[in-house]
């Protein structure tokens, strides 16, 4: 598998549309239109599954404008289909493995996903599909699957687990995981690849899939939407799906309706004060004092500040100041993380962090040109499933995963995604479902010991069960049919 996509990045950059209509026989561009700078096709390059040629199988099948389904509830698709999606995975199920391992043992933080992008393409490219899927008339369908990883140094022992670390651009190495289990995503979306190919005479429609950075940040969708990711000539949906691990147990998918994960803002707070001698603080202004105090200040806008019955998270990640022990430094960095469910709570979270932060600065004797910076980094709003294609999805993963397996009511979660942001100004619809990856003993393990889990994600233990690599493959591809199988 490529290292490096050198060549694939070049002729992105060198094409351009030319108004033809997309065509299963031909060669796609993930770039359709002149690129402002190197980074924006990088970013079209990474997200839009790089230009690669379709299978001639779907090759002169004509396009029909797409049609939303109705979406019937209680109407699963036949048997014979479960068991041709069961025997084109289980058949699939080495090669998938064989790429998950690799993804896992070479994670990449966000919009550095070169390597895993590369793969993504290779995947699709031995398919003989392309980001873009024509069979047809029908709905138009999009799947995502997220590639970044963690700044996690890895604890799980696995033989293929993640050592080494990532370079940065300013030559800093990091500790880096998959501590989320997007391997996992990108696995899922190559076998409901080769999938839909095998069992192209079973459904009709329009097929998009597409790989996305950057949703450990909360900028990655937004990203591909602000460089014309619309404007670009591929298939407008009529419907969306993403997947996304947990660490429930294996077999199991969470398909509920309406909110179902919190908002949520990334942002950095800098306190700038003046350094000194750690003798003499008497002639300082101390940041990291007032970043201490903050980080206190804050915990009581949930508790005191806040409707006790509201939902709310503030979380302080990481403090970033000075470097030597007898040194007072000059400035205090605080990365924040906030999780909420309304706009109003947002803004009310907002006000009272700068509130706070002009409190503190003002009692330490910070003049005004020194009064504390916000600085917004990425912000998603609440992830809301489509009731309708719930209930069209969901009689079919129960025949697939079978009775009691497929959870219709779990309770919305304080984790944020940015999936969602993709669709946002096209009012998609979408579906959004949580597929457990641990093993269901040591679930139960945990359950018996009175924990909800038995890890967590973003935790150096996190781990994805190697049976749940063919189980999402189905999952995706069951998801896929249940919208795009014409019933007769």
């Amino acid at each position: 598998m490529p290292a490096t996509v050198p060549e694939l990045v070049q002729s992105t950059l060198g094409h351009q549309d030319d108004g033809d209509d997309i065509r299963a026989d031909t060669l796609l561009s993930a770039t359709l239109v002149t690129q402002r700078s190197l980074m924006n096709a990088y970013i079209a390059c990474m997200l839009m599954l790089l230009p690669l040629i379709v299978e001639a199988v779907c090759a002169g099948t004509p396009v029909a404008s797409a049609q939303v389904p109705s979406m019937a509830t209680g109407a699963p698709i036949s048997e014979s289909l479960i068991a041709k999606v069961h025997a084109t995975v289980d058949e699939d199920t080495v090669r998938l493995t064989a790429i998950f391992k690799d993804l896992h043992q070479h994670p990449e933080i966000a919009f550095t996903e070169t390597r895993t992008a590369a793969i993504v393409a290779e995947g699709i490219g031995r398919t003989g599909v392309v980001g873009v899927l024509q069979n047809g008339p029908g709905p138009t369908v999009w799947f995502r699957a997220d590639m970044d990883a963690n700044a996690v140094r890895e604890a799980t022992g696995l033989p293929y687990a993640a050592n080494a670390k990532q370079r940065l651009a300013d030559a800093s190495e990091i500790d880096v995981m998959h501590a989320c289990g997007h391997d996992a995503h990108v696995t899922w979306l190559l076998g409901l690849a080769k999938t839909m190919v095998a069992m192209k005479a079973d459904w009709s429609g329009t097929l998009v899939l597409y790989a996305q950075p950057a949703e450990e940040v909360g900028t990655g969708a937004q990203a591909m939407v602000e460089d014309k990711l619309w404007q670009r000539g591929f298939p407008k949906p009529d419907m969306a799906f993403g997947l996304h691990t947990v660490p429930g147990p294996v077999g199991f998918v969470a398909s509920s309706p309406g909110v179902r994960m919190a908002g949520t803002d990334q942002l950095d707070i800098t306190f700038t004060g003046v350094g000194g001698h750690g003798s003499a603080p008497q002639m300082t202004i101390d940041p990291v004092v007032m970043a201490a105090q903050a980080v206190l200040a804050y915990q009581t806008i949930v508790s005191r500040n806040l409707d006790p019955q509201t939902a709310a998270v503030l979380s302080v990640g990481s403090i970033v100041t000075g470097r030597d022990n007898n040194v007072i430094p000059d400035s205090a960095v605080l990365k924040l993380n906030l999780r909420w469910f309304t706009p109003e709570v947002r803004e009310q979270l907002l006000t009272r962090i700068d509130e706070i932060n002009h409190g503190v600065a003002i009692a330490a004797g910070a003049r005004a040109d020194m009064l504390p910076v916000r600085r917004m980094k990425g912000t998603a709003g609440p992830l809301v499933n489509d009731l309708a294609m719930i209930e069209a999805i969901n009689p079919s993963l129960t025949a697939l995963l079978g009775k009691g397996k497929v959870i219709a009511e779990f309770p919305a979660v304080m984790g944020s995604e940015d999936f969602q942001e993709a669709f946002t100004s096209l009012k998609t619809p979408y579906a959004f479902l949580l597929v457990g990856v641990a093993p269901p003993e040591l679930f139960a393990k945990a359950r018996a010991a009175g924990q909800p889990f038995p890890y967590s994600n973003h935790n150096p233990d996190f781990f994805v069960d190697l049976a749940a690599v063919p189980l999402g493959a189905k999952v995706n591809a069951v998801a896929a049919l249940s919208v795009l199988v014409t019933r007769r």
